[in-house]
């Protein structure tokens, strides 16, 4: 049975977004975690590493850092808040809504232990830096080699 090629149209995108805004309208709010499944990872985050810290960026603008819950439990980063969504106005028809709304939560585990003691965090731009010092056993630590 031969099969024919669909044309691409922009109405089954169009239908495939509209789904996917209606399935995160419909699930809102709800903590669907013991079920493992994670509500609102919509924050894109970039994760690097050099010899002494762990840095995180996470890009979340339109949000009060006021917003922003930032903590760590068993070498997890956890960052946790909410966008809230803009008041209708009247007379304004919307012909695309792509922007994300709601509450979101990452946790993101982390390559090293880190010095609790020693963590910052940036918000700049809608860019959210936490830099996280490592500790010193988790340091590497250069071994010389003795020769005769």
């Amino acid at each position: 049975m031969a099969r024919e090629l669909i044309k691409w149209s922009p109405t089954i995108s169009s239908l495939q977004e509209e789904m996917n805004r209606m399935f995160d309208r419909f699930f809102r709010g709800w903590d669907l975690s013991e079920f493992g499944i994670e509500t609102g990872t919509w924050i894109p985050i970039d994760l690097s590493e050099t010899a002494d810290k762990i840095i995180m960026k996470a890009e979340i603008p339109g949000i009060d850092p006021k917003e922003i819950d930032i903590s760590i439990r068993d070498n997890t980063l956890l960052i946790k808040g909410e966008k809230r969504e803009e008041k209708e106005e009247k007379g304004k028809t919307f012909y695309r809504v792509e922007r994300r709304y709601g509450n979101f939560a990452r946790s993101i585990d982390l390559p090293a232990s880190v010095d609790m003691d020693k963590i910052t965090a940036e918000y700049k731009n809608g860019v959210l830096e936490i830099t996280l010092q490592k500790k010193e056993e988790v340091k590497p630590k250069q071994i010389s080699i003795k020769t005769d």
